[in-house]
C-alpha cells in the first residue's frame, strides 16, 4: 500500500459531475483546556463510484485534478438509501478488498 493519506467522511453534496463534497468531522480534546473540540472540514473529491448524499466514504489524496479537487473517492463504506417519504435507512456495504476470496463451506455428503 502507498503512503497517501486516507480519510473517512460523509458525502454532503453530489450535484457536480464526477465530483462530491465530503465533510470530514474530527473530535479531540484540547491539549491545554481539556475541553472536547469538534471540527469539520469540507473537501471536494473525484467520484467515479456514484456516491449519494449521506454515504460514508473513504477518500485518498491525489495529484491536483482541478482548482479545488485534491482527493479521490476510494471506497463507499456505508450506503444510505432515501425513500419517497424522506425516511432514511442505512445499509452497510462491505468494502471490496483486492485479493480476498470468499470461501463457502462444502456441503456434507450424505450416504
Amino acid at each position: 500500500m502507498n503512503e497517501r493519506r486516507r480519510i473517512t467522511g460523509v458525502v454532503t453534496s453530489n450535484k457536480m459531475t464526477k465530483t462530491v463534497v465530503v465533510e470530514i468531522s474530527r473530535t479531540f480534546r484540547h491539549p491545554l483546556y481539556r475541553k472536547v473540540v469538534h471540527l469539520s472540514k469540507r473537501v471536494k473529491a473525484h467520484d467515479t463510484l456514484g456516491c449519494q448524499i449521506g454515504d460514508q466514504v473513504q477518500i485518498v489524496e491525489s495529484r491536483p485534478l482541478s482548482r479545488d479537487k485534491r482527493w479521490v473517492v476510494e471506497a463507499i463504506l456505508k450506503h444510505e438509501v432515501r425513500t419517497a417519504d424522506t425516511a432514511v435507512t442505512e445499509i452497510v456495504a462491505e468494502p471490496v478488498d483486492a485479493g480476498v476470496a470468499v470461501v463457502e463451506p462444502a456441503a456434507e455428503a450424505q450416504s
